[in-house]
């Protein structure tokens, strides 16, 4: 059955570096973002518009070109995250996190017997095609799923020593639009308050050994928070990306047009 990929970069004391996909339900997405060799996907199912069938299709996509896909639900329902891990996904981000007995529940439906509450909902397709046993199934998704809490407010701030002492949490993630919102500096992703916040998140993961991560809006802010020690790293998403390059293009041909 397949490795985490990115559990065992960050296991290894590695970085790990993937970009957010939010708006394009396109399988060419994932092959390019395979052959750009990046480790992990942060395939969001809050803001975006991708239905049940579309996400499916893509969680697919991205296991057969080798990169982790890490759905982040809308909700904290059940359904939400078992419908994500039976169609293949190897990580969930859960929103807006700031209740640690809500946050405890939900981690516990991602996991199956003795560890969870999961409901095996497995076949073939979801382990690949290979041969292996009830228990051999369930002990691998338990030990290669990642876990993310998402990490939005003042209140989770407040709350984050019993968010990150939640057992079976694999990671906390810094939501910076949202968390600078809180905090009162909404989009000054370098104003010292959120940087400070931040930090706090990132001491909160070393002390209760889990791996720090945050979605960022460009490469300079990753390397930043690289800098700063975190592991997990989200940067752009594919429309940006695509927008950015798109009116870049269009610029510089407009320009050129206009001097001939």
């Amino acid at each position: 059955m397949k490795t985490n990929r990115t559990r065992q970069r960050l296991a290894a004391g590695k970085v790990a570096v993937g970009i957010a996909h939010t708006l394009v339900p396109s399988t060419e997405v994932s092959k390019m973002m395979g052959a750009a060799n990046l480790d992990w996907v942060f395939l969001d199912s809050e803001h975006s518009p991708f239905s049940t069938d579309a996400l499916h299709e893509l969680i697919r996509a991205y296991r057969m070109v080798g990169v982790t896909a890490v759905v982040r639900v809308c909700d904290f329902q059940y359904d939400l995250v078992s419908r994500a891990l039976d169609s293949g996904a190897e990580g969930i981000i859960f929103p807006r996190c700031e209740e640690p007995d809500q946050l405890a529940h939900a981690v516990r439906g991602a996991k199956f017997p003795p560890e969870g509450h999961r409901g095996f909902g497995l076949g073939p397709p979801q382990i690949d095609y290979q041969q292996a046993s009830f228990d051999e199934i369930t002990a691998h998704c338990n030990r290669e799923t990642l876990l993310i809490a998402q990490i939005e407010s003042t209140r989770a701030l407040a709350r984050l020593p019993e968010l990150a002492a939640v057992e079976g949490l694999d990671s906390l993630m810094v939501g910076p639009a949202d968390l600078s919102g809180s905090l009162g500096v909404g989009g000054q992703w370098e104003h010292p308050k959120l940087v400070e916040a931040i930090d706090r998140v990132i001491a909160a993961c070393a002390e209760h050994g889990l791996w720090p991560a945050i979605q960022v809006r460009d490469g300079d802010l990753a390397q930043f928070w690289i800098s700063r020690g975190m592991k997990l790293i989200g940067c752009s998403t594919e429309s940006v990306l695509l927008w950015d390059a798109l009116s870049s293009l269009a610029h510089r041909l407009r320009a050129s047009a206009s001097g001939a």
